[in-house]
């Protein structure tokens, strides 16, 4: 969330964010809300002064009507605490609730637009591949070489469930330990988080995880949920935590099974694993101070280009706009990979995605630092990105590496991490 502070001294400006981010939100109601905030806080503690006083006065010498009309004062008092206490509570219900509402402040080089198709496009990398055959689309080269299996995904657990099979599974495997060989190098922590985390802790992050709009599978009659990302669980692993400026910034990595909804999902470009309601993925991670978080943003992005020239993967950086970055971003860039058998023609489609969400989530999840030799800590800022998701990868990989013949290429990349092999055709179940 923003600072209350910041809100208030800022309001024109904020008020022109959220119209370029196309979030309604009641700022008025927000102002008027903070103003009696504070006040029930001035009020309250008044009250805790006159008690502390009285508290004081009660060690001295008194008369017995002294005593007794002191003693009278504090129950008197801690009736008017009580009150105070619940005003002021109520109060900061209503106000939390709307503060989450408000979106993180916007870079002022994002490009401004109401929808995704104003976003720009920053660069191009690899050639896209010209066949002299009618390639397929994964679904089809899927079943063909026998990898994926979509009916007995929705038979046994329903739509946009699969099966992964035979080296699928293999390639699976191959790119986690390809994302993580890199990040490695990159001085990364990596982690196999929970699946499952607090509703508390995707609220922190900025998931919503109730509503009819929620992108989260809650379990029945608990408070937790099953995570859409691992950005969650990474983010919530310094929950509440002080760290010092000599720590940061730090860089995580995250294994974890993805769980979403993909509430109102449908049509031709969604088809197969480009939507699917569980998938794995490597997730990027850090913690740095507030100096520092534009140019580690710029780093996840070179990250994310080594990790798809590797697999030899032709894609294109886009700058997300405003309209399309969601509450707790403050800059996003995705990484669209050209897909043969996207649309009608092929087109590029989000394999990744990185943002820079500064404070905007360490302000919910209390994760502050301390500057060496300084007083007050300040807030950390967090960002998050993609390193490898396994579904999306799948789909540019099989079909930008299709062969004539039927089969699929390996990237050299890749290739160490699947017993050397160098393609996958339909001659076996296993690599060759």
């Amino acid at each position: 969330m923003l600072d209350p502070k910041f809100i208030r001294d800022n309001i024109d400006a904020v008020r022109q964010n959220c119209l370029h981010r196309n979030i309604s939100v009641d700022l008025d109601r927000f102002l008027e809300l903070d103003s009696e905030r504070r006040r029930a806080i001035t009020r309250l503690e008044e009250i805790r002064q006159l008690q502390n006083t009285i508290a004081q006065k009660m060690k001295s010498k008194l008369t017995d009507g002294e005593r007794a009309e002191l003693i009278q004062n504090g129950k008197e008092l801690k009736q008017s605490e009580a009150a105070a206490q619940e005003a002021l509570e109520n109060i900061e219900t209503e106000f939390l609730t709307l503060s989450r509402l408000i979106p993180n402040m916007t870079h002022p080089n994002a490009p401004i637009a109401q929808d995704e198709s104003g976003s720009r496009e920053l660069r191009r990398w690899g050639e896209i591949k010209k066949f002299d055959f009618q390639p397929k689309d994964h679904v089809a080269l899927g079943e063909t070489l026998d990898l994926i299996d979509f009916e007995a995904g929705a038979r046994v657990t329903g739509q946009k469930f699969y099966y992964l099979k035979n080296e699928a599974v293999l390639l699976e495997f191959a790119l986690i330990q390809y994302a993580l060989s890199i990040l490695q190098k990159k001085k990364f922590t990596p982690f196999i988080t929970p699946d499952l985390a607090k509703a508390s802790i995707l609220d922190g992050i900025g998931f919503n995880p109730r509503g009819n709009e929620t992108q989260i599978y809650s379990i029945a009659n608990t408070d937790l949920c099953l995570i859409a990302t691992s950005e969650i669980t990474l983010g919530g692993y310094l929950a509440d935590t002080i760290l010092e400026a000599a720590q940061l910034p730090l860089r995580y990595c995250g294994v974890s099974h993805c769980f979403r909804t993909e509430a109102g999902a449908a049509g031709k470009e969604s088809k197969g694993l480009y939507r699917v309601h569980q998938f794995t993925k490597v997730e990027m991670f850090a913690f740095t101070t507030p100096e520092d978080s534009e140019k580690m943003h710029e780093e996840f992005v070179n990250i994310e280009e080594e990790i798809f020239q590797g697999l030899e993967i032709p894609y294109r950086v886009v700058d997300i706009c405003t309209g399309d970055l969601g509450g707790p971003a403050y800059r996003k860039f995705d990484l669209e990979a050209w897909m043969p058998g996207r649309g009608d023609k092929g087109d590029y489609g989000e394999v990744t995605s990185t943002s820079n969400c500064t404070d905007y989530q360490s302000r919910r999840l209390g994760i502050r630092y301390r500057k060496a030799g300084a007083g007050k800590p300040q807030f950390v800022h967090m960002l998050n990105g993609t390193a490898i998701a396994i579904s999306r990868a799948l789909i540019a990989l099989l079909e930008n590496h299709q062969q004539k013949d039927g089969s699929v290429e390996i990237p050299k990349a890749l290739r160490p991490f699947m017993g050397g092999a160098k393609q996958i055709d339909r001659s076996s179940i296993t690599c060759k």
